[in-house]
C-alpha cells in the first residue's frame, strides 16, 4: 500500500504556484495559436488588433482584427475548455480504478456520449435549448451503467481490468450503433458528423462556449472538493471505508460529475481520445498523486496540449483541415501501448 504521508506535502501556496505556472503556459500557447493559421499574423498586428478590441485605437476592425477576435479566439478558448474537461475526467477514472490506461475514450464514455448527440442531431433535437447534450449525457450516463453491469457490478465484483474490458465492449458496440445511425442519415449531414466524430473545434459559437464553460467550472468545482477522498480511494476502498469515507455515494457522485463533463464536451467538440490517458499520467509523474494538485494541473496542462493539437490541425495542410482528433490519436496511441507495457512489466 502506497504511504500517505505523500498526500502532506501539498500545500495551498504549492497548488496555487503550480497552477498559475500552468496558466502562464496556458496563456502562452494561445497567444502563440493566435498567431500561427492560414494567415500569419505577427506579434506587433496581435498587439494592435487588441487595442482595437478594447476601444484603444479608435480604428475601423482590420482584416486581421477580424480573424483573431472572430475566428480563431474563440476556437483556441473552446479548445482549452475542451481539453480541460476531458483531463479531468480521465483523472478522475483512473483514481476510480486504479488504472492509467482509465479514461472517458477507453471506457466507452465518449462513444456513449456521441451516440447520443447524434441520435439527438437526428431526430432533431438541436432545435430545443440544450437538446443535443442532454441527450448525450443521457448516453454517458447509460455507458457507465453498462459498463458496470458488463464488469459484475450487478454481482458486487467490480475488478479493474474486467472494467476496462467492459468499456472496450460496449464502446465497440456504441461505435457499431453510430454507423447504423449514420447509415440513415442524407448524403449531406453525413460528411459533417463523420468529421465531427473525429474531433471538431471549428463550429463554436458563444453559447456552446458558455454552456462548455459553466459545466466545466460546476463539474471542477464538485471534483475539487472530492479531491481528499479520492487520494484515499487510490488506496483502496477498504483503507477509504476505514477513514469514514462513504464510498458507494462518492462513487456515483464522481462518475455522474464526470459524466455530465464529459458528454457536454463530446457533444460540442466530438470524439478526442486519449486526451484523458496522456495528460493525467504526464502530470502524476510530474506532481504526484495528490489530487488536490493533480486536477488542477491536468486541467491546466490539458486544455493546452488540446489548444496545441488544434492548431496543428488547422495548419498541417492548410489551406484544408484534420480533425483534431487525427492529431490526438497520432499522440495517444503511442503512449497507450508505452503505458500497457509498462503497466504489464510492473
Amino acid at each position: 500500500m502506497e504511504d500517505l504521508s505523500i498526500y502532506r506535502r501539498v500545500t495551498l501556496s504549492r497548488v496555487l504556484s503550480i497552477s498559475a505556472l500552468l496558466f502562464a503556459l496556458f496563456a502562452a500557447v494561445c497567444l502563440a495559436s493566435l498567431c500561427i493559421g492560414v494567415v500569419a499574423i505577427p506579434a506587433k498586428d496581435l498587439l494592435a488588433a487588441v487595442a482595437g478590441a478594447l476601444g484603444v485605437s479608435p480604428s475601423s476592425p482590420s482584416e486581421e482584427q477580424i480573424i483573431l477576435l472572430n475566428v480563431r479566439l474563440p476556437r483556441i478558448l473552446f479548445a482549452g475548455i475542451v481539453g480541460a474537461s476531458l483531463s479531468s475526467g480521465g483523472v478522475v477514472f483512473q483514481a476510480l480504478l486504479r488504472n492509467p490506461l482509465a479514461d472517458p475514450y477507453v471506457l466507452g464514455l465518449s462513444g456513449g456520449s456521441a451516440l447520443g448527440a447524434i441520435v439527438g442531431i437526428v431526430l432533431g433535437a438541436g432545435a430545443f435549448c440544450l437538446g443535443v447534450p442532454f441527450l448525450a449525457f443521457c448516453g454517458a450516463l447509460a455507458t457507465v451503467f453498462l459498463v458496470f453491469v458488463v464488469a459484475g457490478g450487478s454481482r458486487g465484483l467490480l475488478l479493474d481490468n474486467s472494467l476496462l474490458l467492459a468499456g472496450v465492449v460496449v464502446n465497440a458496440f456504441f461505435s457499431a450503433a453510430i454507423l447504423f445511425a449514420l447509415s440513415v442519415v442524407n448524403s449531406m449531414e453525413l460528411h459533417s458528423i463523420t468529421f465531427w466524430l473525429m474531433g471538431d473545434l471549428s463550429g463554436a459559437d458563444g453559447k456552446e462556449m458558455i454552456l462548455a464553460a459553466l459545466c466545466l467550472l460546476f463539474g471542477f468545482g464538485i471534483l475539487y472538493a472530492q479531491a481528499r477522498k479520492l487520494n484515499l480511494m487510490v488506496q483502496g476502498e477498504e483503507t477509504a471505508l476505514q477513514m469514514g469515507v462513504n464510498v458507494r455515494a462518492t462513487k456515483y457522485i464522481l462518475l455522474g460529475v464526470t459524466s455530465l463533463v464529459t458528454a457536454v464536451a463530446v457533444s460540442l467538440a466530438g470524439i478526442i481520445g486519449f486526451v484523458g490517458i496522456m495528460v493525467p499520467h504526464m502530470m502524476r509523474l510530474v506532481f504526484g498523486s495528490d489530487h488536490r494538485l493533480l486536477l488542477p494541473a491536468a486541467a491546466l496542462f490539458g486544455a493546452s496540449f488540446l489548444v496545441v493539437a488544434d492548431t496543428l490541425a488547422r495548419t498541417m495542410i492548410a489551406p484544408a483541415e484534420l480533425p483534431v482528433g487525427v492529431i490526438t490519436a497520432l499522440c495517444g496511441a503511442p503512449y497507450f501501448i508505452f503505458l500497457m507495457r509498462r503497466k504489464g512489466r510492473g
